[in-house]
């Protein structure tokens, strides 16, 4: 459904950005605060955990994004899941993303509550004290509950609430991060561009931007 399709589209997820090779300098928890652009203005908040998975450096995270508005509650996503870096040979370093999406998102005509998942791949230069690197990934809305509102019904007529199989939308995005290691803190800047999956249609602004700021402890 096209509403869904917007929705992803609007509000594609932002995922905390790692510095693999500072890592031994960090703490085992980090938690973060971002500002992004996507649609709206966003704000995030980000917790990971440092594990070891595999004899492999990982990270289990939660993030809390919500965008600007009146209504502070009526836009939001939330995502829990991890990161784990697979490859490092010297400077260049490649992890993946895995995580699981609940958002919800409403206007005069519908509200929306929506499970999905996010997939995504970071291979770059990494140093202790900054980074460069390409993102790819694919944030996709598998099952949709609708409830449609007073002033729907009045319009278009009857229609029916509940959830929506099979999945209903998803974006591909893509983009570049950098980011600036001192002591426990950093900073790190994100941009790029999202594609709906069947790549024939884009976003009202098929472009996405973040900065964001760490803190280990």
């Amino acid at each position: 459904m096209i509403s869904v399709t917007l929705m992803v589209s609007g509000y594609l997820s932002m995922a905390q950005t790692v510095n693999w090779r500072a890592m031994p300098d960090l703490k085992k928890n980090i938690i973060g605060i971002s500002l992004g652009l996507d649609h709206s203005v966003s704000y995030g908040l980000s917790y990971g955990r440092s594990v070891t998975v595999a004899k492999l450096p990982a990270f289990i995270t939660a993030e809390f994004l919500m965008p600007s508005g009146e209504e502070k509650l009526d836009d939001f996503k939330s995502k829990a899941g991890g990161q784990i870096r697979l490859i490092h040979y010297r400077g260049f370093q490649f992890s993946a993303r895995v995580q699981g999406v609940f958002r919800r998102y409403q206007n005069d005509f519908v509200r929306m509550l929506n499970f999905g998942s996010d997939f995504a791949g970071t291979a770059g230069l990494y140093q202790k004290k900054w980074f460069i690197a390409a993102e790819s990934g694919f944030d996709k809305a598998i099952v949709t509950h609708f409830k449609h509102s007073a002033l729907y019904r009045a319009k278009y007529g009857n229609v029916v609430d509940g959830w929506y199989e099979p999945s209903t939308g998803g974006n591909f995005y893509y983009g570049i991060q950098t980011g600036f290691n001192f002591k426990s803190h950093s900073v790190y800047l994100k941009a790029g561009s999202v594609r709906s999956q069947d790549f024939k249609t884009k976003p009202l602004l098929p472009y996405y931007g973040q900065v964001g700021y760490t803190i280990s402890f």
